[in-house]
C-alpha cells in the first residue's frame, strides 16, 4: 500500500483534472481523490472542509495522506480537515500543485 493523495482546489473542474494527470503517472493503485469546489451548492467555486475531509477518508491507507492545495483558503479548509480526520496520519504540502501531485503520484507508485 501507499500513500494517498488529496489534490484541493477551489474549483471542482481542476482539482478533477490534476487528479487525472496524476493518476497517468501513479497508475490505478495509487489512491488519488479530488476535493475541489463547495458542497452547498455542489461544485460552486471555494472550498469545504466537509469536502476535504471526505477526500482524506476516501484516500486513507496506513501510510497516511498527503493533501496538496492551490490558494489560500484550500490551506485553511485542509487544516481543518486534517483536524477532523481521527486514525490516519495527514500531512499538508503547499507545493505547486500540478507539478507536486504528478511528482506524489509517481512516488507514490513506487512505494
Amino acid at each position: 500500500m501507499s500513500v494517498g493523495l488529496v489534490i484541493v482546489s477551489h474549483s471542482a473542474k481542476l482539482a478533477e483534472g490534476v487528479v487525472e494527470l496524476a493518476r497517468e503517472m501513479g497508475g490505478e493503485d495509487v489512491a488519488i481523490e479530488a476535493a475541489g469546489g463547495m458542497a452547498d451548492p455542489p461544485g460552486a467555486i471555494g472550498t469545504d472542509a466537509m469536502v476535504v475531509m471526505e477526500a482524506i477518508e476516501r484516500a486513507s491507507s496506513d501510510d497516511g495522506v498527503l493533501v496538496l492545495m492551490d490558494l489560500g483558503s484550500a490551506v485553511m479548509s485542509a487544516e481543518m480537515a486534517a483536524e477532523m480526520v481521527e486514525g490516519t496520519e495527514v500531512l499538508l504540502c503547499e507545493a505547486p500543485l500540478v507539478e507536486g501531485a504528478v511528482a506524489a503520484a509517481a512516488r507514490a507508485r513506487t512505494g
